[in-house]
């Protein structure tokens, strides 16, 4: 089972290049000076891709321990 471990490995590796990219994106837009309801709305686009990443980084993280437990 070696190779879910490393498909498991990458998959994580994929949602923390996004999770990531969430925190450029909110770091980006308060360097940008947004007035609060700006900086809401950037907020309200980034939190369910920051949670869709964050899921992937988990379940690449199980597939990673099934991997281990099963080899």
């Amino acid at each position: 089972m070696e190779w879910l471990i490393w498909l498991g490995a990458a998959v994580s590796l994929a949602g923390l290049l996004g999770l990531f990219g969430c925190i450029i994106k909110v770091w980006r837009a308060k360097r940008a000076g947004l007035d609060d309801e700006g900086l809401r709305e950037v907020m309200r686009k980034i939190v369910p891709l920051n949670m869709a990443t964050l899921l992937l980084s988990v379940f690449g993280l199980a597939m990673v321990m099934v991997g281990i437990l099963l080899g």
